[in-house]
């Protein structure tokens, strides 16, 4: 991944001294010794195996009644999870950090939970509670990583706003916003106003428990926030489904107002754009647009998404339009069309816009470093 900020330069790259230009040449592997890159060759086809992507989970479930708990973990810690997860405690996690750091790289942390829509209802907030505790440990983790000066507000976390709000909420509120002629006290605005002051929220379209839940899962959002704005960690707040990312999107605004302020120094939370969708060329165009005018600073993680499958089959079950690429070259182009306009903005506001380019395709990497290095030299 690769981040662009003010004359874009990047963070995995040196602050200062000579431009090393990003290469792909396999350098970073001189730190791997044979078994682990003979585990990430293995794990790189079986994840190319279409039976094991479809039928992993139940796969696993038929694993740990066969071989039991202990023994289906410990080949799981050995193989796929060893291979994505950084570690299971903070030492662990701290040792793959130093390895990253020695090749020029910086982490960026996640809490991997998320809740998915046809998951069973959680009954009432202890779940998101539990995760909310575990997201402010994150932050300190990811605080601790990089303590160097120099490195102050570089310190980046990805959020899953499903993990402290529920999918069903999000559903409802994303069946309201998208009417036309939505009310407006569903605003960022307002819902901003009420994580500040802690107010009783109510929404018209909303029950008396989901106005209770929903004014919960504000505080649980911005206790977040606030916790990692006073440690310098910046927040990566993850798109997910197309039939709740409205929402996402209102909560990620509402914060966004509180936080991304100039006087707060910059955008602390961030949102996430997936280039799979057909609209988000113009979406972004328009949010990006809307900070510019609200006076705010303005973060973007660029990705091509990640829920393709999931989300064909469920608008080919519904249907109703499919609003994805029809292919992967039309993902490209979309991708390509979205980093161009946000290495456009960078370039004319500076540290009013950040951009994540958040991909494992080389080609769009090499066009963000290409862009950065000539930023560089002019």
């Amino acid at each position: 991944m690769f981040w662009t900020r003010r004359a874009l330069s990047s963070l995995a790259g040196p602050s200062s001294g000579d431009w090393r230009p990003l290469n792909f040449d396999g350098g970073a592997f001189h730190l791997k010794g044979t078994a682990e890159l003979a585990r990430a060759l293995l794990v790189l086809r079986l994840c190319a195996w279409p039976p094991l992507v479809t039928h992993g989970l139940a796969l696993q479930a038929w694993a740990q009644r066969l071989l039991g708990a202990r023994l289906s973990g410990a080949l799981l810690r050995a193989s796929i999870y060893g291979q994505f997860v950084a570690g299971e405690t903070g030492e662990e996690v701290r040792g793959c950090v130093r390895q990253l750091q020695a090749l020029g790289l910086r982490p960026l942390l996640a809490v991997p939970t998320e809740e998915e829509p046809d998951s069973a209802a959680k009954t009432g907030e202890a779940w998101y509670e539990g995760n909310l505790s575990a997201m402010l440990r994150c932050v300190d983790l990811s605080r601790g990583l990089l303590e160097t000066p120099d490195l102050a507000g570089k310190n980046l976390m990805q959020l899953k706003v499903t993990a402290l709000t529920s999918t069903r909420l999000c559903k409802e509120l994303t069946s309201w916003i998208t009417r036309p002629g939505a009310s407006l006290e569903l605003s960022p605005e307002r819902l901003a106003e009420a994580m500040d002051s802690g107010q009783n929220l109510q929404v018209s379209c909303l029950n008396t428990e989901q106005n209770q839940h929903l004014q919960a899962s504000l505080s649980r959002l911005n206790q977040v926030a606030q916790y990692a704005r006073a440690q310098q960690v910046r927040l990566l707040v993850d798109a997910e489904y197309t039939f709740i990312n409205p929402a996402l999107s209102l909560l990620v605004a509402a914060l966004a107002v509180r936080w991304n302020s100039p006087r707060e120094g910059g955008p602390w939370v961030w949102n996430t754009y997936q280039a799979y969708l057909k609209d988000t060329p113009e979406r972004l165009g328009r949010d990006a647009e809307a900070a510019r005018r609200a006076g705010l600073a303005f973060g973007v993680k660029l990705v091509r998404g990640a829920y393709l499958d999931k989300e064909r089959k469920v608008f080919q079950l519904q249907g109703t339009e499919d609003p994805t690429q029809p292919d992967y070259e039309a993902t490209s182009r979309s991708y390509s069309r979205c980093l161009e306009l946000m290495l456009r903005l960078v370039s004319h506001h500076g540290p009013m816009c950040h951009l994540m380019v958040a991909s494992h395709n080389e080609e769009s990497v090499r066009l963000a470093t290409k862009r950065a290095r000539g930023s560089r030299k002019s």
